[in-house]
């Protein structure tokens, strides 16, 4: 396991993009065209364009491009395992054989006048130079974006487990409370609730760097909601709706059991009679959905409106970190039912996931 990760992190941080995706071609292509242009219209112009020597000279440029990309992309496993220099020096190489062997080729079949008439010293020592100053000019561009992106991804790893571990004490200290309430009354339902918790946190703090599941969050909930039923009773009810929801589906630590927290705290809680608690789920065309809905009293103002907003905002940094900016938090308060909706685009289960799972039914 721990090969398989150094193998999977020397393969993320390599800084040459993985060429064989459509969109790294696609920019790829593009610049290869600009270059083509800037070429074109850096000789002087006579008083029509020649559409000809244009075309031609994209031909001849985008299969050095595409030939490069092709031959990289197989490369790429051998490349990783080498230093930054090496990898550098073996890239630049062949781009300069593939450019040496395609003007050859175009001088061979009088692709263009313009070949046909220059020196072969000259033409081949043109290209060689302009081939490898662009060569080392992208290079440096993927190795300084490379760098950025490293730091960027160090910067939301330390974001993301900052908010962890504020969110789990938080979460604790409910919990711990809960518990406290039942001592006295219930002494067997209270030592329930302990096990009930040792197992919930064994699950949470198994992995709390990476994602968890829709199966291990629903399962840390219910564990939660069954704490808070010995306390509340009868006055707690909990429907759901979530059929249809992969296990599998990624979800952050803690994202479903701080929402039900809120519900129950602010929600049922201050009502005499309680109330119901419904959760909503739905996974559609690579969308997760997730809506909690809770009774809401206008006349009893929260205890402390900042804990609510807290896991709030903790559940949403966490999102946008793991799913990007188009992850959504809102809340709505509407009547007498307050609602907190989140959503996040999501495409493939989580790879560390699972253990958590393993964790949840031991």
């Amino acid at each position: 396991m721990t090969t398989l990760n150094k193998g999977v992190s020397r393969t993320q941080d390599f800084f040459v993009p993985e060429l064989c995706h459509t969109e790294a071609l696609l920019v790829l292509i593009i610049l290869a065209q600009l270059l083509v242009c800037v070429l074109v219209l850096a000789e002087p112009i006579s008083t029509q364009f020649d559409w000809i020597r244009l075309a031609l000279t994209s031909l001849f440029v985008q299969w050095i491009v595409l030939l490069s990309a092709a031959l990289l992309c197989r490369a790429r496993p051998y490349l990783i395992r080498q230093s930054v220099t090496r990898a550098v020096a073996m890239i630049c190489l062949l781009v300069l054989c593939l450019t040496l062997a395609c003007t050859f080729i175009a001088q061979f079949f009088y692709l263009s006048d313009a070949l046909a008439q220059e020196e072969p010293v000259h033409l081949y020592m043109r290209h060689a130079c302009i081939s490898l100053i662009m060569c080392a000019l992208l290079l440096r561009y993927f190795y300084l974006q490379g760098q950025w992106r490293r730091q960027q991804q160090a910067e939301l790893q330390a974001r993301l487990q900052s908010l962890q571990a504020r969110i789990q004490p938080h979460f604790l200290f409910n919990s711990l409370n809960s518990i406290a309430s039942l001592i006295a009354s219930h002494p067997e339902e209270a030592e329930d609730a302990v096990l009930d918790l040792s197992d919930l946190f064994r699950a949470s703090l198994a992995n709390p760097n990476t994602l968890s599941t829709w199966h291990a969050e629903l399962a840390i909930a219910k564990r939660y909601l069954s704490i808070e039923q010995y306390r509340l009773g009868t006055r707690l009810h909990t429907q759901w709706h979530c059929d249809g929801v992969p296990d599998d589906l990624p979800m952050p630590h803690l994202t479903l059991q701080p929402l039900l927290e809120n519900a129950v705290i602010y929600g049922i809680q201050p009502s005499i009679q309680g109330g119901s608690i419904e959760v909503t789920a739905a996974y559609i065309k690579g969308v997760f959905t997730l809506q909690v809905s809770n009774p809401f009293m206008l006349n009893v103002a929260p205890s402390n409106p900042l804990g609510t907003r807290l896991a709030l905002n903790n559940i949403e940094a966490r999102l946008k970190v793991l799913f990007g900016s188009t992850a959504r938090l809102v809340t709505q308060q509407q009547l007498d039912r307050y609602t907190t909706r989140l959503s996040y685009t999501c495409s493939r289960p989580s790879a560390e996931a699972p253990n958590l799972d393993e964790d949840l039914n031991r």
